[in-house]
Parts: structure tokens; C-alpha cells; sequence
């Protein structure tokens, strides 16, 4: 035996907070010994063409062997190995870290990354395992293989070995807990999930079980269309082919590789939770990038893979330092460059893809000052108006950021020339240019096509343009244009009508001799009694159109400023906003059934001091289109529309009774 002592150690008792405090997950181990696996074939690389080496290397190799009768696990490389005064060194001095050392010594002579620290990492074997040992022989000449065996204790021996090749094998001897570990299986799920994209064959059984290739760490050049689909099918199976993807491939002014997709967005996707997965070095850390990667880009999917960016002993959590955040402010930027290209130079795409991308790229603009300055002007709305754009085939594009001069490129196939139309969508700037003569700084917006769309009919029957905003986040959107475009009135199209959908020859109206009034103020006065809501308010105007049948009879409209209020107070008590009582019904005096009700009703509800069976159809009319107006704004709870129901039912049969008479 060549020696006996005890480890060197900077915290009493380390072991008990290895197995427990030291990882979060016990599964971490495999990483830590393949990744210094491969680090020691990465050192025996370097020593080589460093001229210090001159023996033959080989074809690199990582074997994994698994041994039911003994329970144990093993890890073998090919690679630098280890002298007796390197395993004390570096084993038994827990505080000494050999890849930096290694790293300086060779510093500029490869461009191959050293992966972890054969240090810590070497110790999270403890959390699975009652014994480990190291098997080892240095690549230098004439050196002895050694023998090193520690049970968990402090206390650990190192004897000679009969090994005669050079390179390292750890064979760790399983707790009972562990022995899931010697399921191949479960081994295989392991090298998949943590070190499939390391550039060492990885082999168990004699197979090899990792892909080796990390496509974001190629030339972008090296990569066809079908490469980056097929890693992103890889990555995220059985989802939709992504919309478009950035590559990103720079050292300026940080060490960061990656691909970087925009998915499809699906209902049932949580957009609160990252999927990109965040790697160092080929070495898979986490899912969880959400330290790096500002909220509003977290439901982009993809691979970051950065030296840059820090991380504690275990490699799974991040530490929110200035690096982070700058890195993160650094992603942000480039993402917002990539999507002002594509609106600049192939608007089609960019606004096939922005039913997908508008919500997070909105939800950004509220939240990154930086970014907001960025995309302000390519934001896009939905429109009422007949442009004349085409989406562009829903192909994906390939946009490369490459280091050199920190340029973009898209190597994209052109789209089709032959796309079918889409629905027309504009800028802001746009819309206002274009209704700047007939409506100066005014906005009218929709937030709900479908049960705004007798208001938004009136709008385009009169030439006025409608935007729809009608994504979850508009709401707040809309305040945030407000503040951006001070001068301009953002209007909904339910909330007021504007002069242009209304006749202006109410001065024209004749007085009826009897009563002193006017038709107009002769049917307000009948809705007025046969509704008898007093918070209700209700007004007579004609709606301009070339057909009144083409027109609602009556139409609930809701101020803005109350209406927003409600909302807000809503939303600040956590509560959905309740309709409210005190809003307008606009009763429409150019629709023939209004005027065919006013010659109905003959003044026998104002006059009369009963009530005729003529008296009481005309009150459930009156009921009847107020209803009808609610329907287009709210809908009916249980108990509404029972009576919504009922009155329907005696307005037929009422009219059916006078037809037949």
C-alpha cells in the first residue's frame, strides 16, 4: 500500500452535506463523472498537440458498465489519467480545482473547453454510492496506475494498481436506495437528458448512446433548413414546426451559442414557465432559464450555451448577478432586431407569424424599456380596412447571427409568390396617416369581433376603420398607447358613436300638434316608462345607412372612462367587472321597427289611464329590443334568460293573436 490517511478538507464533516445539501437531485452524479471524463480526454487532446505528448491518442471514448451482481457502476475513459501525486492533489484536496490550473498552464494551445472542476463534482458520486474508487494510469511516461478507495469517511487509501492503460475508471459501489442506477434503462435516460451533445462517444453494452453533435455549436453555414427543424423536433416532440429561429453564434460581448425558436403558440402551453434549455460547455445544466431570458421571451424554446454566464457548485441554479441581466438585455436586443429585419424586409412572414408572436412581443414592450424602443413601430393591429398584403407560405426561417461584424442573415428560401391572402394588419403610424383627413388622431378599436360586430358593421358601412385589439393583454396595451400617443383619442366602437354614423337632421323632425314632440322624443318617452330603469339612459338618434333594415333597431353603448374604471376596480379586487347599470341604450329611430312601433303605440301608454292588450305588446316590444341590444354585449345569466325567454314567447304569440284577427 502507498499511503493511508485522511482527505483534506475545508468543512467539517463534508460528506453528510455532499449527500444531502451539496445537488438537488441525487441523478446529478452521472453528469459530473461523464463531463470530467470527458475534460480528461479534452487534457490529453491538448497535452498532444502541445507537443508534451507523443504517444497515440486513440478514438475517444467514454464507457459505462454496469455489474447487477456487485451493484456497481462504472465510468471508464481514455483519456489524460492520473499520477498518485495528482490524485492526492486533486482528489483528496477538496479546495484545489485541476481544470484551472490544467486550463493556465495550457492556455491558447486549444480551443477545446475544459468542462467542470475535477473536484466537487468527482464528490457528488457520494450521494449514490457507500464506495468509491478511482482506477487510474497518467499518460507520462513511466508512470504507475494507482488505486485510490474512500467508503464516505474522511478516511481513504491509495495503493498501486495493475491497470495498464492509460485513462480513468470510477466504480462506484450503490447504496441499496441507488439501485435504480443499475437499470440500463435508466442510464440511457440519463445520458440522453444530461450529456447527449458531448463530443465523446458515450457507450453502454458496447452501443453508443449519445448524438455527440450539438448543432448550435456548428457554423451556420454547416446547417441546412431541414437541420434546424429536425433538432428542434429532437428538442420538442410531437409539437408544431416552429415559426421562425435565430441563431446565435457570437464571443462579443460574451461567450454565447444557441438556437433560439419562436413556437407556435398553443392554448394549453404555459407561457410563465421557460422551455429553453440552458447548457455549458455541451453539458446540460437546466430548463430553467428564467434568470437569463427576460419573461417576456419565455415562451421561446430552444438551447443557450454559455461560459459566461455563472452558476453554483451544483450547475443548476444560477446566480442573479450584472452578468445575467446583461446577457438577458443582450438576448432581448438581438430577438428585437431579428423581428424589425423581418418586418423591414419580409413583412409577409412577419405578420403570418404575428398572431404567435404579437401577445409576448406586447407583453415585452410593457416590460423592457429598452425593447419597447426597439419594436414600437412594427407593432401590428388586425384592420377593418382593404389592404392589400399577402401572407407569405408558413415557412419557417433560418436567421443566422454570426460573429463576424455581429450581422444577420437570412438563408431562407423566398415564400411563395402564390400565397393566399390574409387578413389585412397595420401599424399605428400607418392608421393614423392614412384616416388623418376624414378623422384626425381618433382610434376606434374592437376588443371582441364577434360580439362587437353589429358596432364594428356601423364603422365600415361609413368608411371608418376599425383596429382590433382583442388579445388578453390589449387591455393594458391600450393605456400604454395612450400615454405613447398623447394626442390621439382611442375610442371602442360600442362605447360612443361618432357624428359620422348619425343623421344630423333631428332639427327637421316634425312637432306633433298633440303632445307638443317630436317622434323622437315621443319614443324615448315610451321606452322610458315601459322599461323603467332609471339608471338607464336612453337616447333617440337615426343611424345613418343606405338600408335601416341593415341597422339594429337599438344599441347598448358603455361610456369609455366608466367603463374603464369598472375594469380597472375589477381588476384591483380580483374580480370579473359586472355589467353596469347606469349605461346607454341608443334607441336606432330610422329602423322600421322602431317607427312601426311608434304607430302602434298611438299615445295610448302615455294617455291612456288603462292598459290595452295594444298597450302591453308594445311594452313587451320595447322589453324585447332592449334585450336584443344587451345580447351584443353581455350574456344572460340563468335567470335572464328564462325571462328573456318567456317575454319572446308572449311577443309572438301576441303578434300571431292581432294577424289573425
Amino acid at each position: 500500500m502507498l499511503e493511508q490517511g485522511t482527505i483534506s478538507i475545508h468543512t467539517e464533516n463534508i460528506f453528510p452535506i455532499i449527500k444531502k445539501s451539496l445537488y438537488s437531485d441525487h441523478q446529478i452524479f452521472l453528469r459530473e463523472l461523464v463531463s470530467n471524463a470527458v475534460d480528461a480526454i479534452q487534457k490529453l487532446k491538448m497535452v498532444s498537440r502541445a507537443g508534451d505528448y507523443a504517444g497515440d491518442i486513440g478514438e475517444p471514448e467514454i464507457e459505462i458498465a454496469i455489474d447487477k451482481d456487485k451493484k456497481t457502476l462504472s465510468i471508464s475513459d481514455n483519456g489524460i489519467g492520473m499520477t498518485a501525486d495528482e490524485v492526492k492533489k486533486y482528489i483528496n484536496q477538496v479546495a484545489f480545482s485541476s481544470a484551472e490550473e490544467f486550463i493556465h498552464k495550457y492556455e491558447g494551445k486549444s480551443d477545446q473547453p475544459i468542462i467542470g472542476h475535477f473536484g466537487l463534482g468527482f464528490y457528488s458520486s457520494f450521494m449514490v454510492a457507500q464506495k468509491v474508487e478511482i482506477d487510474t494510469l497518467s499518460y507520462q511516461e513511466g508512470a504507475q496506475a494507482v488505486h485510490w478507495s474512500c467508503d464516505g469517511s474522511p478516511a481513504f487509501t491509495l495503493e498501486e494498481s495493475p491497470r495498464t492503460t492509460r485513462g480513468t475508471t470510477i466504480i462506484l459501489s450503490l447504496q441499496g436506495e441507488e439501485e435504480e442506477f443499475l437499470e440500463s434503462a435508466r442510464i440511457k435516460n440519463l445520458v440522453k437528458t444530461y450529456c447527449d451533445f458531448l463530443p465523446v462517444p458515450i457507450k453502454l453494452d458496447g452501443e453508443v448512446i449519445n448524438k455527440q453533435k450539438a448543432p448550435w455549436r456548428e457554423s451556420p453555414s454547416n446547417l441546412t433548413q431541414e437541420d434546424y427543424l429536425e433538432f428542434y423536433r429532437y428538442l420538442y416532440p410531437f409539437q408544431e414546426e416552429p415559426l421562425l429561429w435565430v441563431h446565435l453564434n457570437t464571443d462579443y460581448p460574451f461567450i454565447i451559442n444557441g438556437i433560439l425558436y419562436f413556437p407556435k403558440m398553443r392554448p394549453d402551453v404555459d407561457v410563465t414557465k421557460g422551455q429553453i434549455k440552458l447548457f455549458c460547455n455541451q453539458v446540460f445544466v437546466s430548463d430553467n432559464c428564467e434568470e437569463i431570458i427576460p419573461q417576456f421571451l419565455m415562451p421561446m424554446r430552444g438551447v443557450i450555451d454559455s461560459t459566461d454566464i455563472p452558476l453554483n457548485v451544483s450547475r443548476s441554479a444560477l446566480q442573479g448577478d450584472r452578468t445575467v441581466r446583461r446577457i438577458g438585455d443582450y438576448i432581448a436586443k438581438k430577438v428585437g432586431d431579428r423581428l424589425k429585419e423581418l418586418f423591414r424586409d419580409n413583412r409577409e412572414q412577419y405578420i403570418s407569424a404575428w398572431k404567435d408572436l404579437g401577445t409576448f412581443v406586447k407583453f415585452g414592450v410593457l416590460n423592457d424599456e429598452k425593447f419597447k424602443k426597439q419594436i414600437e413601430d412594427i407593432i401590428v393591429f388586425r384592420t377593418t380596412a382593404k389592404l392589400t398584403e399577402k401572407v407569405a407560405a408558413e415557412t419557417p426561417v433560418v436567421e443566422v447571427q454570426s460573429s463576424d461584424g455581429d450581422a444577420w442573415q437570412d438563408v431562407t428560401p423566398s415564400p411563395s409568390s402564390d400565397s393566399a391572402p390574409s387578413a389585412p394588419y397595420t401599424t399605428l403610424k400607418e392608421y393614423l396617416e392614412r384616416n388623418k383627413e376624414r378623422n384626425e388622431n381618433r382610434v376606434f378599436y374592437s376588443t371582441d369581433e364577434a360580439t362587437q360586430s353589429t358596432y364594428i358593421e356601423l364603422h365600415k358601412n361609413q368608411g371608418l376603420e376599425v383596429l382590433f385589439m382583442d388579445s388578453f393583454i390589449d387591455t393594458h396595451f391600450i393605456n400604454f398607447l395612450e400615454r405613447e400617443y398623447q394626442d390621439v383619442k382611442f375610442t371602442r366602437v360600442d362605447s360612443d358613436l361618432d357624428n359620422t354614423l348619425l343623421e344630423q337632421d333631428k332639427d327637421k323632425e316634425i312637432v306633433d300638434p298633440k303632445t307638443n314632440k317630436t317622434r323622437s322624443e315621443t319614443i324615448k318617452e315610451l321606452f322610458e316608462k315601459s322599461l323603467n330603469k332609471p339608471k338607464l339612459n336612453i337616447r333617440t338618434e337615426a343611424l345613418k345607412s343606405d338600408d335601416p333594415h341593415g341597422t339594429p333597431p337599438a344599441i347598448v353603448l358603455l361610456p369609455e372612462i366608466l367603463r374603464r374604471l369598472r375594469e380597472m376596480n375589477a381588476m384591483m379586487q380580483q374580480q370579473s367587472a359586472e355589467f353596469p347599470e347606469d349605461h346607454i341604450l341608443l334607441v336606432n329611430t330610422a329602423h322600421p321597427l322602431i317607427q312601426n312601433l311608434a304607430n302602434i303605440n298611438q299615445g295610448s301608454i302615455i294617455q291612456g289611464n288603462g292598459e290595452s292588450s295594444t298597450d302591453q305588446l308594445v311594452n313587451l316590444i320595447c322589453q324585447h329590443v332592449y334585450d336584443l341590444a344587451l345580447m351584443s354585449q353581455k350574456g344572460f345569466d340563468a335567470e335572464g334568460m328564462k325571462s328573456f325567454v318567456e317575454r319572446s314567447n308572449e311577443v309572438l304569440t301576441k303578434l300571431t293573436e292581432q294577424a289573425s284577427k
